[in-house]
């Protein structure tokens, strides 16, 4: 049988995203897709490159007939959605949000932060999941095994990221003739996601603390986040320090460690992140790039999908990088 999916906040960038995974999706059964303002709609109205491949429609009323619910709602809104909607405890809940990233347990529920490279074996035992953040995402894949070594002490880093991050309501930081040949820094350390990051690397290597400074960097492109973090090093080659990576991420199939410098272009469209560790003097600068879209939101929570229903962790996201 099929997995019965619901998705409540499909209109934006992550339900969006959802949709052209879920429609794909060998062994998923879409049942409903859910905006308030859409509602009646098709969903090709908003959604117009699925042209031709789903008469779905978008609905205004919820069904709970499902197995899985992702909430593609804004930050805020999945935990009134959770308070004010009767969602039995039989039916698993994804959320993208950051609600309940750093609250193990809110609305009646238990809830797992989904980053696989961490958690995969709590993830599939779950029946809530708390995706993590786009940019948290990235440099948690960058971070795991130097503190898993317990060779974290402080970590600098930068990074930048396409315009979709910040979602699809417009703002001034989103118009073309602003971010069109522009780059800016924002929240300079003191981003959203730093407790998460640092919630995680705490778990691998307790007493970590506020050791992550974190300058965020608006980028002139619509997809995808690159960052590069440099962390203190006292002996290790750049062989070991390659080694330790590739030994971390063995056995996981969307982190993937470069033996060369990485760019963007590798993992746009993939639920990728391709990471590129380098020793430099007596630093090591370790590069990460990932899709925010995918590996940073609607990719990851399939990936936490399959693992929660027990099927290929890969299963509808083998995705062709865009290249050119």
């Amino acid at each position: 049988m099929k997995i019965r999916v619901g998705i409540a906040g499909a209109a934006g960038y992550t339900g969006g995203e959802l949709l052209r995974l879920l429609l794909r999706h060998p062994q998923v059964e879409l049942v409903f897709v859910h905006s308030r303002q859409f509602a009646g709609k098709p969903v090709t109205s908003v959604h117009k490159d699925l042209l031709g491949e789903t008469s779905i429609l978008f609905a205004g009323a919820l069904s709970f007939d499902v197995d899985v619910l992702f909430l593609c709602l804004a930050h805020g809104e999945s935990r009134l959605f959770m308070e004010q909607n009767a969602i039995p405890l039989s039916v698993k809940v994804i959320d993208l949000s950051n609600d309940f990233r750093l609250n193990t347990q809110a609305a009646g529920r238990n809830w797992v932060y989904g980053l696989p490279e961490l958690n995969r074996d709590a993830i599939r035992t779950a029946s809530s999941v708390a995706n993590p953040g786009c940019f948290a995402t990235a440099i948690q894949l960058a971070l795991l095994p130097w503190a898993q070594a317990g060779k974290l002490s402080e970590a600098y880093v930068t990074g930048i990221t396409g315009s979709t991050g910040a979602g699809a309501k417009l703002q001034d930081t989103l118009h073309f003739s602003w971010r069109a040949n522009n780059i800016s820094a924002y929240k300079t350390l003191a981003h959203q996601h730093l407790d998460e990051i640092l919630r995680s690397l705490n778990q691998v290597q307790p007493g970590v603390n506020k050791s992550v400074y974190f300058v965020p960097w608006r980028g002139d492109f619509t997809r995808g986040i690159f960052v590069s973090a440099v962390l203190n090093n006292s002996s290790f080659t750049s062989d070991e320090v390659h080694q330790l990576y590739a030994r971390y991420y063995n056995t996981h199939p969307f982190t993937v460690v470069a033996d060369e410098m990485i760019d963007l272009k590798m993992v746009t469209n993939t639920n990728k992140c391709v990471i590129y560790p380098e020793v430099v003097r007596d630093k090591i600068v370790v590069h990460a790039a990932t899709d925010n879209l995918l590996k940073g939101a609607s990719g990851q929570a399939v990936q936490n999908m399959n693992l929660m229903f027990g099927l290929e962790e890969t299963s509808g996201l083998q995705l062709k990088p865009l290249a050119f």
